[in-house]
């Protein structure tokens, strides 16, 4: 059993119809129950990942039980069944063509859950990227708990501007074995993935040993030989990604010490991504504050960091809106590695004082149409910068919750590998 952070897994892939098997993450589409009705409606009594998951805008049903006992039943049939081949010692080059016609790189394998940590302040490899959710975990844990298998739609990100880990594999399709090629349901584009094993496998780990050198780190981030080495941060896939850590943690106190290094629920399958591929779009999540009076707001906004002012200037410069109108405001730099942190460290502290509401919108169209209705003030951002990701996450922590999405509802990940996570 290999002891590296990201290393090779031993794949399930279902011998069937893979474009009913494949649906896309529980999170997605949850103020959208005809969504989820179409999919039954395209699933019908096929083997899918859909029993092996409940999609969140159930999470409040009052059949929650009956789903989740649904769930712990039908991934326990298929794991017991001839329904899954096993792809040994491997990684997974995935392509996935996006509806806009880019396509995104990633490689599935699995990460070690003692080099994870979802809290807001950590010093270990593989970090979250975003605040949780604390009322989704329940659900999730009780799937998790207990089962046979995991079908992740965990996005993991590596920070690799020179592209030395994810994109050699694309020149090097014609010696790999193709192991699906199909199109994705309900406008999710397509996806194909091949089986990497022997010396392009090496060749990517070799390529992340890389990224976790101590001085190649330093000299990325410009940070001192005493700040910890960051490898990964969790992208898409915060909530699950923890639910692993904790089901993890519960397993761990059962076991003697000798069982725990090769135990199957150490380890979490994930797809590793590099966030500076091209095709992968980072958007803006915007704030719109209700019940305030935004002249206050504002004032309290140049209070809170001295030097902010209005129009433009060195530093973060953001976008209000009040009556359906925009103006630009400037923020110290030093107020955080991104507006859009600032903004929330600034909201988290003051909102109660002030009096007001906020609600997480996307699209300026939408945050700009809102602060038409009096007592609104919306703060609009410009798209995360990648350059900054990162590092805004080795030195301040987890971003705010809602900071950012990682493309359309349709360009999330869909269910398709799975994993053993029981002995």
């Amino acid at each position: 059993m290999s002891n590296r952070i990201f290393s090779r897994a031993d794949i399930l892939l279902p011998k069937g119809n893979l474009e009913k098997w494949s649906v896309v993450a529980c999170d997605q589409h949850t103020s959208e129950p005809e969504y989820w009705a179409k999919v039954e409606e395209i699933v019908g009594n096929a083997p899918s990942t859909l029993r092996m998951m409940i999609p969140e805008h159930l999470y409040k049903s009052g059949r929650l039980r009956e789903l989740v006992e649904g769930v712990r039943r039908t991934t326990r049939e298929y794991a017991e069944s001839d329904l899954l081949e096993c792809f040994p010692d491997s990684y997974v080059y995935v392509e996935r063509t996006l509806k806009n016609g880019k396509t995104r790189r990633g490689i599935v394998g699995k990460l070690d859950l003692e080099s994870y940590s979802g809290e807001a302040v950590s010093t270990v490899p593989v970090r979250a990227t975003e605040g949780r959710v604390n009322s989704k975990m329940p659900v999730r844990i009780s799937q998790r708990r207990g089962s046979p298998l995991e079908c992740p739609h965990v996005m993991l990100l590596v920070d690799d501007p020179s592209h030395i880990v994810i994109e050699p594999l694309t020149g090097k399709k014609d010696g790999m074995r193709k192991l699906y090629d199909f199109k994705l349901m309900e406008d999710g584009g397509h996806i194909a993935g091949w089986r990497v094993t022997g010396e392009a496998a090496e060749a990517v780990d070799r390529a992340i040993d890389a990224l976790s050198d101590r001085c190649s780190f330093e000299a990325r981030y410009g940070v001192g030989s005493d700040c910890p080495v960051m490898l990964f941060a969790a992208g898409d896939g915060n909530h699950s990604l923890a639910t692993a850590k904790y089901c993890w943690e519960e397993i761990k106190k059962k076991l003697p010490e000798n069982e725990r290094e090769d135990h199957p629920a150490r380890y979490a399958l994930v797809e590793l991504v590099n966030i500076m591929d091209s095709a992968l779009d980072f958007y803006p999540i915007h704030r719109v504050v209700t019940g305030v009076e935004p002249e206050k707001v504002k004032a309290a906004l140049a209070e809170f960091f001295p030097g902010t002012h209005a129009g433009f200037g060195e530093g973060h410069t953001i976008y209000c809106a009040v009556g359906g109108k925009t103006e630009p405001i400037t923020i110290p730099a030093s107020a955080a590695t991104l507006a859009i942190g600032a903004v929330s460290q600034f909201l988290d502290a003051e909102l109660a004082d002030l009096g007001g509401e906020v609600d997480f919108v996307h699209g300026d169209d939408v945050a700009i149409k809102l602060s038409e209705n009096p007592l609104t003030i919306s703060f609009l951002f410009s798209a995360v910068d990648k350059g900054s990701f990162f590092k805004s996450i080795v030195l301040e922590g987890v971003l705010p919750k809602k900071t950012f999405s990682m493309g359309e509802a349709r360009d999330k990940r869909y269910y398709l590998e799975c994993r053993k996570i029981e002995r």
